[in-house]
């Protein structure tokens, strides 16, 4: 049996799949190379203390995921333009089901914190991470 908390992490990984050109991980350490269409990898992240009710036991998160984006290229404007494509498609895709199909009470994504990494013998990086915040409850602490 999978948690609520897994089920729901599981739901927003199979929908950020549905961005074409990026590769999309889970969990995973950062590659050697960016995707020519850009790296997403989402962070489980921190589920935080839940707010409790007592009729009927409840517990109710505000999880922050983390969304690891990188793109990679030469140019600067490029590289500029290639991030915010992507998050773009990370705002349709989540728009389109801020509840991922009832699993959540509410998807939102917070704004992008954005870092330009130099790397020596390869075109630059340009990071960000996206905080995803899943609010949901479930029945017991351990999701």
């Amino acid at each position: 049996m999978t948690s609520t908390r897994e089920t729901i992490l599981q739901a927003l990984f199979a929908k950020l799949q549905i961005i074409s050109d990026a590769k999309v991980l889970r969990n995973e350490v950062l590659p050697e190379r960016i995707h020519g269409g850009g790296l997403l990898i989402l962070r489980d992240g921190d589920p935080g203390q839940p707010e409790i009710t007592l009729s009927p036991l409840s517990y109710y998160w505000q999880h922050q995921a983390a969304l690891e984006v990188l793109v990679s290229h030469a140019d600067a404007a490029q590289r500029d333009a290639m991030l915010d494509d992507l998050f773009q498609a990370i705002a349709e895709v989540l728009a389109d089901d801020r509840t991922l199909g009832g699993l959540c009470d509410r998807v939102m994504p917070d704004a992008p914190i954005v870092t330009t990494l130099g790397i020596d013998g390869a075109p630059s990086v340009k990071a960000s991470t996206v905080n995803i915040e899943l609010i949901y409850t479930t029945a017991d602490p351990l999701g």
